[in-house]
């Protein structure tokens, strides 16, 4: 039975300033109930295709993007909330406790408060629900907004390098939501840890820097996907 497209973009280059762009002519389409990944080397674009995808990044041009088959506008406001993007770099989160921080995010994507005491218990975050995030490490902050983000529930998840700092049970946590977020809706996500995408993806897409930008250069799929395989593409065995 074939899967309906959730999202979809093509012609997508994106850029800083006024420098060359750092991903040019990107086509991707994402089925509803999909988990892609996406690979490639530091500098590769993947950080800057995500926030184009997310709608966060204003200077990017598409010939065309969809959500459920119609054409949409990455940047309109009812789009963007039915996507989701917790970022590598955790940003600051002023003076907010978890709680605080919960609430804000649910007000600005105008969602009734979800309850996620499950997901607080997966990531064995119970006891920092009253800290200040600021004064937790880069994995608890990740956890924060790890868990903001799935208890939202978005249609597209988008997760940029969402190991990084996280420890080992958490990782494996991830894992399980990640795959079980099938169920309802997709998500998008890159890795430095090829072991993550393999475990985790239904496709895998390798993206590389030629003629001075990001391109998509090679798609796996099924059982495709493994470490060696996508070793042979990127030439190397560190990302």
């Amino acid at each position: 039975m074939e899967t309906s497209e959730l999202f979809g973009i093509s012609g997508l280059s994106a850029w800083y300033g006024t420098a060359d762009p750092v991903i040019e002519d990107v086509a991707l389409s994402i089925a509803r109930g999909e988990v892609v990944g996406v690979i490639g080397m530091n500098g590769a674009g993947k950080t800057t295709l995500f926030k184009a995808i997310a709608g966060v990044l204003g200077t990017c041009r598409y010939e065309e993007a969809r959500l459920d088959g119609r054409r949409v506008g990455l940047t309109d406001r009812a789009v963007k909330r039915r996507r989701i993007m917790v970022f590598s770099d955790e940003r600051a989160f002023g003076n907010f406790t978890f709680l605080e921080y919960l609430s804000f995010v649910f007000r600005a994507y105008r969602t009734p408060l979800a309850d996620c005491s499950r997901i607080v218990q997966g990531f064995g975050f119970e006891r920092y629900v009253e800290t200040p995030l600021r004064e937790l490490s880069l994995g608890s902050r990740k956890k924060a907004s790890l868990i903001a983000a799935f208890a939202l529930s978005p249609d597209l998840l988008i997760l940029d390098e969402p190991v990084n700092g996280l420890d080992f049970e958490s990782t494996e946590y991830l894992y399980r939501l990640i795959r079980g977020y099938r169920e309802h809706g997709s998500v998008l996500f890159s890795s430095h840890v090829l072991e993550s995408v393999c475990l985790t993806c239904d496709r895998v897409l390798v993206l590389e820097r030629t003629d001075g930008a990001g391109r998509i250069r090679k798609t796996f799929s099924g059982e495709e996907i493994s470490p060696a395989s996508i070793r042979s593409v990127l030439g190397h065995d560190e990302l």
